[in-house]
């Protein structure tokens, strides 16, 4: 018996933390091998480093699997299980940089992996999207405009007031804005999932002006929050 589209999509979802999870460490060890500046102050000595690109190109591969899980699968079960990439990384951190692993890390290792598991086992059995319209009409109901505005203000804010002031001493700044951009940008990402799976099948999604919509925004929150 073959497996369900469901299934698939939570094998994809944790394929994707672990390779963004190990990525991240490889990209940390190219980092110190390289002996260099950081890229933020000019250092580009760790593009000389092949380790660096190893870890570049895992996180490249985990970032895939992570946008075609969300073919397969809910957004509601796909999402939560990308906390387990910050398992993956405090347990490497721990075993191959020897950055000790203290007891509150272990408690939040911890929690994520309880949330995941709740959130997984008790997610709502809801009608899931089978067309790029039907997304398009959803996002259009009002009280996801009210979120979408609510999420924009809220970025603006951060962006504007917060991050000039507290961004360098306070990591809440910059990781607020990558959350609340992300919850847009998982809506476009499974919007762009599905057109590409119809599309695949047979049934083009490219002329429709919603998909390229998606793309764009897809894109803008992607920026950001590289950014």
């Amino acid at each position: 018996m073959g497996m369900s589209d469901n299934v698939r999509g939570l094998v994809l979802a944790m394929l994707s933390s672990l390779f963004i999870g190990t990525s991240l460490i490889l990209k940390k060890k190219g980092l110190k091998r390289a002996a260099g500046l950081r890229p933020g102050v000019g250092g580009y000595a760790y593009l000389l480093q092949p380790l660096w690109w190893a870890g570049m190109i895992t996180m490249i591969v985990g970032e895939i699997a992570n946008f075609v899980a969300y073919i397969y699968a809910p957004a509601v079960l796909v999402t939560p299980l990308g906390a387990l990439s910050i398992i993956v990384s405090a347990v490497l951190a721990h075993l191959l940089l020897k950055e000790r692993l203290q007891k509150l890390g272990v408690l939040g290792c911890l929690s994520c992996i309880v949330g995941s598991v709740i959130i997984v086992l008790h997610a709502p059995q809801e009608h899931t999207p089978t067309s790029v319209e039907e997304i398009w009409n959803l996002a259009t109901q009002p009280a996801f405009l009210i979120f979408v505005a609510a999420t924009l203000s809220i970025v603006a804010s951060l962006i504007l007031h917060f991050e000039p002031r507290y961004g360098q001493t306070n990591i809440l700044v910059y990781l607020g804005i990558c959350s609340f951009m992300g919850s847009i940008t998982v809506v476009s990402i499974k919007a762009i999932g599905i057109a590409i799976k119809l599309t695949l099948e047979g049934t083009s999604q490219i002329t429709y002006p919603q998909t390229w919509f998606f793309i764009t925004v897809a894109v803008i929150c992607v920026i950001m929050q590289l950014n």
